[in-house]
């Protein structure tokens, strides 16, 4: 099919070579050399929600919507802020449901309405994959929404961008997508043999079996003693099934586990106190208190796990899920509802860290969604305890201004290297590189205001950059053991 030439009347889709860095002629410069030394340099994605089916089957994508809509809550949460119906939108019920289901019409839906998302992260990265994906010169807009839709589709059916195709594009040079500890991993499964097995990999997320709350807990819980033969109603039996799925998860290229809990809360508990939890979770009526006490625990059994088999850390709490409870309960689960909520991390840690927080082979990155703790609490604990790095700014914060409040927060404290560098924690995958050269651009204006201070040389700034960039991702993912 011909796509029709869109006349120039349209407004143009520009994209300054100097966005995000300072005008001060200076720092603009320092900026410029070193965003110019690291720009190109490999992506390091070490957590994300990406569809491992996609690379396991390398098949086409199937259109615009499919593929930059639907899968990407940071766009239909705006949307529906704004009285437009997740219906509209083409996303599932799970009542099943009557949805739109012309995906033309979801484009023109979110073509006339883009103008919502001005000075929005979402903007940013969707205006670079616009342009630097697909070549548009032309901003998106209800005129523009045809030549849009089309001139997408028509490339998504090329070679050129399936699947793996855009991992080498993108320079992709490690992905790691995250599933649930009782998933079977059969997409992951068939990346073997494929020479992408180590660059597509899962990481261990285990809120399904270790957080009764969790929407599939009563379920999961019978997948877990089934898959491992393990008498999960024995403590011991549970702890046994939990490793032997970690091991699992492991064979198939994990370097990390991933904890999305209420909150950073950890115990010290005895066997026996376990026991008696467990028996009360598993027949359901352990108190909400005696839920989070067994969360709690459990954090903390993780670590312990981390330290045997080397499997990284991560711990995001400090998010309100499925706020939105009528929509929770119609569409399910990641749909844009979730909110950030106050989050202690020095009393709550505090059981974890005095039983492993001294052990330099556990790795624990801790992430939150709470600005407030970053000088307070984060920077300090990761300043001090060697087991305890820190996660970029993250989610609702992995935009220019939160990314500098970060750098700007824990610096003084906890350095550089006790960071992480940058991941960028999306089911979006064409998002991934806008993601990282906005995390690049913005660390390269950060180190170049401390130079132009005079409080870095520029050789050192240049070695931060790469760390930043490159470097401090890919080791701190890997496993310890």
């Amino acid at each position: 099919m011909k796509v029709p030439v869109v006349q120039n009347k349209q407004k143009p889709l520009i994209f300054d070579k100097d966005r995000l860095f300072k005008r001060d002629p200076e720092e603009l410069a320092i900026s410029r050399e070193l965003y110019n030394a690291v720009a190109n340099l490999p992506i390091i994605s070490p957590h994300g929600h990406t569809d491992p089916q996609w690379f396991a089957e390398n098949e086409n994508f199937n259109n615009a919507t499919e593929l930059l809509i639907k899968p990407d809550h940071y766009v239909f949460r705006m949307l529906y802020s704004q009285g437009i119906k997740l219906e509209e939108l083409g996303i599932n019920r799970t009542d099943g449901g009557d949805v739109e289901q012309d995906s033309r019409k979801i484009w023109h839906v979110f073509a006339e309405n883009y103008y919502l998302f001005h000075g929005t992260p979402s903007r940013m990265w969707m205006d670079y994959v616009f342009k630097e994906v697909f070549g548009f010169e032309v901003t998106l807009n209800k005129d523009t929404a045809d030549y849009y839709y089309d001139k997408i589709n028509q490339k998504l059916a090329t070679d050129e961008f399936k699947p793996r195709a855009l991992l080498d594009k993108f320079n992709i040079e490690l992905l790691a997508t995250t599933e649930h500890a009782t998933d079977e991993l059969k997409h992951h499964g068939k990346l073997t043999g494929t020479g992408l097995e180590n660059r597509v990999i899962t990481s261990f997320r285990p809120d399904d079996v270790i957080d009764p709350d969790h929407w599939n807990f009563s379920t999961s819980i019978v997948t877990l003693a089934e898959q491992t033969g393990e008498d999960i109603r024995n403590w011991q039996g549970y702890l046994r099934a939990l490793k032997a799925r970690r091991e699992y998860f492991i064979q198939h290229g994990a370097t990390a586990s991933d904890h999305g809990h209420p909150t950073a809360r950890t115990a010290n508990l005895s066997s026996t106190e376990c026991q008696t939890l467990l028996n009360k979770v598993l027949a359901g009526s352990a108190t909400a208190e005696e839920r989070d006490l067994f969360r709690a625990q459990m954090l903390t059994e993780m670590a312990g796990m981390s330290l045997e088999d080397g499997l990284v850390m991560q711990i995001h709490p400090g998010v309100f899920r499925n706020h939105n409870q009528k929509l929770y309960q119609d569409f399910g689960t990641d749909k844009g509802c979730d909110i950030p909520v106050r989050t202690s991390y020095v009393d709550n840690l505090h059981p974890l860290l005095s039983k492993y927080g001294t052990e330099s082979n556990l790795r624990i990155i801790l992430f939150t969604l709470d600005e407030s703790t970053y000088a307070r609490e984060l920077a300090p604990l990761a300043g001090h305890y060697p087991c305890l790095k820190l996660g970029p700014a993250w989610w609702f914060n992995d935009s220019p201004e939160g990314m500098l409040r970060f750098r700007h927060n824990v610096t003084e404290t906890a350095g550089f290297y006790n960071t992480v560098g940058f991941n960028d924690d999306t089911r979006a995958f064409l998002s991934i590189p806008s993601r990282h050269d906005v995390a690049r651009r913005i660390d390269c204006r950060f180190l170049a205001q401390l130079v132009a201070e005079r409080r870095l040389s520029i050789d050192d700034a240049h070695t931060l950059a790469y760390d930043l960039s490159y470097r401090l991702a890919k080791e701190a993912y890997q496993r310890s053991k």
